[in-house]
């Protein structure tokens, strides 16, 4: 009965290809994030009496290029270094994020630095600061990462380990079983497994939707500070609990209490909670202060 409920999910990840020249269901996906993030800063920024452009076609490039750089440098430095910068063959496909290997702790790291230069550049001018910008940041991201999750599920990748469970997911196009413990080792591609790219989309759509509800609700009750925090909070706790049901990325998590993904996590929601601090002590309004703005130039 149970092998009946199960889903065997056998999609091909390209959609079509024009030559050498793919086009992917994860590319559209992530695509998708980004633009579908450019129209909720256009309503943040309308809603807060900030002037729209060229202001949010520079943020989306800033965002854009920060993620693609950090997530891919991300994943070389910390899943598999000893590749990467072991030899020149590897070291050259460090800037070839197509074939694969993106980390979302490195864009998160990434979109910190670049957000910091965005807020000192524009900030003044347009009256809002780092916190500002990563408060609003961290509600369109919600929604970025669940297509990204998305993503991952089309290319039958990132997903959990065997379950018995009647909404478990067959991937036999994964290719991850057999490169962690080789072609001949007992794996779980023909048992139905745990969905954790959709753990992670339905949690990131969740707490996008809470914040989003608090932002257009109750934006002058909060204060600065309030939605970075609790992002922080939600995305990686979560991301640290489902990592417990995941298969390993790469073969040195195997055996490990805790892989790199919850490693990696635990530093974000401790930067959340200092963030909830931050808020509770300055209380700066999280609506941006259109008073603080210095004049713009003739």
């Amino acid at each position: 009965m149970l092998d009946i409920l199960s889903v065997t999910w056998n999609v091909d990840p390209e959609i079509f290809h024009i030559g050498g020249l793919s086009i992917r269901y994860y590319s559209i996906l992530f695509v998708s994030g980004f633009i579908l993030g450019w129209y909720i800063f256009a309503h943040f920024f309308k809603k807060e009496g900030i002037q729209q452009n060229p202001l949010i076609d520079y943020l989306l490039y800033t965002l854009l290029i920060g993620t693609i750089v950090g997530a891919r440098l991300g994943h070389c430095i910390f899943y598999q270094p000893e590749y990467y910068f072991g030899s020149w063959q590897g070291f050259l496909e460090i800037f070839m994020p197509w074939k694969g290997g993106l980390a979302s702790h490195g864009g998160t790291i990434a979109l910190f630095i670049a957000m910091i230069w965005f807020a000192r550049k524009f900030g003044p001018k347009y009256g809002f600061d780092f916190v500002w910008i990563m408060d609003h940041l961290a509600i369109a991201v919600c929604f970025a990462a669940t297509f990204i999750r998305l993503g991952n599920l089309f290319n039958s990748e990132i997903f959990g380990c065997a379950t018995e469970m009647p909404w478990g997911f067959r991937f036999p196009r994964s290719y991850e079983w057999q490169q962690l413990y080789g072609p001949t080792a007992e794996n779980p591609l023909g048992q139905a497994c745990h969905p954790t790219q959709l753990y992670e989309a339905l949690c990131y759509l969740v707490l996008g939707l809470v914040l989003m509800l608090i932002y257009e609700k109750w934006l002058d009750k909060v204060h600065r500070g309030f939605f970075i925090g609790w992002f922080f909070i939600g995305c990686f706790g979560s991301r640290f609990l489902i990592e417990f049901i995941k298969n390993p990325q790469v073969d040195f998590e195997v055996g490990m209490a805790l892989d790199m993904g919850q490693i990696l996590s635990i530093p974000f929601v401790l930067i959340g909670i200092a963030f909830l601090i931050y808020a509770a002590v300055k209380k700066l309004p999280a609506r941006a202060s259109a008073s603080t703005a210095k004049p713009r130039k003739a």
